[in-house]
């Protein structure tokens, strides 16, 4: 196919500045078992192809689902007459754009992947862990799924360029929700977005610990429904890495977006805080605070050679020591901007075009042990997984939940707590960082569901993180 591809391509490109050519296709597979009932497994392929023109400063692209040569065709003219239409009128000459002109390839890790299951076979353990799930009549409701998809994407372009790229996702899922006396509560493993996401096959039920979540996360749902609702007050604050993976996302991920920061969400999901100016000199956390823009991450749900555009993926410091340095921005952003950025110009599907998206945005582990953590604490809180988030336009002001806390007394853990809440300002939240966990305290997650741009697109992406100790955090219960 990536012969035929090439051979199309090279017939139907115009004579124009710069032209690409992105096939995606897509193969995806839903298992799920609810309430101990097999529901109708979801299967679906999707595949398309965008075609991209730059010419004489103009920018035009089109998608098409006929990999015919004459649908190949037809969109390939209408991406041009799009760049004709649009060339003088914009407030950027694309044509003084170096596009990267990159080739390789790229392969999803496969090391100590089991045979493939069979579809009986991955069902068979949704009931297992579906079954053990319902230990007691107040669990009312309790679910377990996979979702499962196998990537092949093609870039090439006319001047040469050509990225061949194969990726294998599974997310697995599990959910319990507890009922009693008028008052409900749900845990989630890995949380309620699946938190658990990477690359690879069926080796990530035993990365993530799927096998015997089912009672473990039914005893957590109940032991929240006898939990005295979480305490409010100034105190010091333990997130793990289920609820620092949020963190990660919504006050340093988006906000960190170049064409955000450029104005280009602001109609759709809000502008940021950050400004260009910043950069290089702007104190955006505690000097334990660095934050990595690593799609080359082993397993991680972002991970990726190359970006949409044909960029070389590497592992690049946004944040280090507290100092912000990069803006999260691909090679169209980064020449609007005059400035570096990283490898991170990308697409949700074939029929969108690619915009900045964070991939892998990592916290680097620091030296702190759990054990020390809760040592040093004389009064605060440990919340688990997230639930809820609200953050303003500028991805500055926000108030998230969780799903589960532990009071911290003395330099012990405590009881459990259900309800728990935190609020802060992201541009002062992270010079409160006062303790960064090791190796051994970081988890590698991510969600299927970031959401951006317009038309809306749906990306993939990966947070790994260390738990972390904040001082003086704004903490507060259903009730505060």
């Amino acid at each position: 196919m990536t012969a035929s591809f090439e051979s199309i391509f090279k017939r139907i490109a115009p004579a124009v500045d710069f032209c690409s050519f992105r096939f995606v296709e897509e193969s995806t597979e839903k298992l799920s078992v609810q309430q101990n009932v097999l529901e109708p497994p979801q299967t679906s392929i999707d595949r398309g192809v965008m075609i991209t023109v730059i010419d004489k400063g103009g920018f035009g692209y089109a998608a098409t689902s006929d990999l015919s040569e004459s649908g190949l065709r037809a969109a390939a003219a209408r991406a041009h007459d799009w760049a004709r239409l649009t060339a003088g009128r914009g407030v950027t000459d694309y044509s003084k754009i170096a596009m990267p002109q990159s080739s390789g390839h790229y392969r999803t890790a496969a090391d100590q992947r089991p045979a493939t299951l069979s579809k009986r076979e991955k069902f068979d353990l949704l009931k297992v862990e579906s079954a053990n799930s319902k230990i007691d009549d107040r669990i009312v409701d309790w679910g377990a799924s996979f979702w499962t998809t196998h990537s092949k994407q093609l870039y090439v372009t006319a001047d040469g360029a050509m990225v061949e790229q194969e990726f294998d996702f599974m997310v697995p899922a599990l959910s319990v929700t507890a009922f009693d006396n008028g008052e409900a509560q749900t845990r989630s493993f890995g949380g309620r977005y699946n938190g658990f996401c990477q690359q690879g096959g069926l080796e990530i039920l035993a990365r993530s610990g799927f096998h015997g979540a089912g009672k473990q996360t039914a005893e957590e749902a109940l032991m929240l429904l006898a939990a005295p609702n979480c305490p409010s007050g100034n105190m010091d604050l333990i997130l793990m890495p289920d609820q620092m993976m949020l963190q990660i996302h919504e006050s340093i991920g988006h906000p960190l977006e170049l064409d955000r920061i450029l104005g280009d969400e602001r109609n759709f999901a809000g502008t940021s805080f950050v400004t260009l100016d910043m950069f290089g000199h702007y104190q955006y956390g505690s000097n334990l605070l660095n934050v990595t823009h690593d799609p080359t991450m082993a397993h991680q749900f972002a991970s990726f050679a190359f970006d949409d555009d044909g960029a070389k993926a590497e592992k690049v410091f946004v944040i280090e020591n507290g100092l912000l340095k990069r803006p999260l921005g691909g090679t169209i952003s980064q020449a609007r901007a005059g400035m570096d950025g990283v490898a991170n110009s990308r697409a949700c599907s074939w029929n969108r075009a690619p915009i900045d998206r964070m991939a892998n945005l990592n916290i680097e582990p620091g030296e702190a042990s759990t054990d020390e953590m809760i040592a040093s604490i004389d009064n605060g809180v440990l919340m688990s997984t997230n639930v809820s988030w609200s953050i303003d336009d500028s991805r500055n002001k926000f108030q998230f939940g969780c799903e589960l806390g532990r009071v911290i007394k003395n330099g012990k853990l405590s009881g459990v707590v259900k309800n728990p809440n935190y609020r802060g300002i992201s541009a002062t939240f992270w010079r409160s960082l006062a303790m960064v966990g090791n190796a051994d305290t970081q988890e590698v997650m991510g969600t299927p569901y970031c959401g951006k741009g317009e038309p809306s697109q749906v990306i993939r992406v990966g947070h790994a993180s260390p738990a972390c100790k904040f001082a003086g955090i704004d903490v507060f219960g259903g009730e505060g």
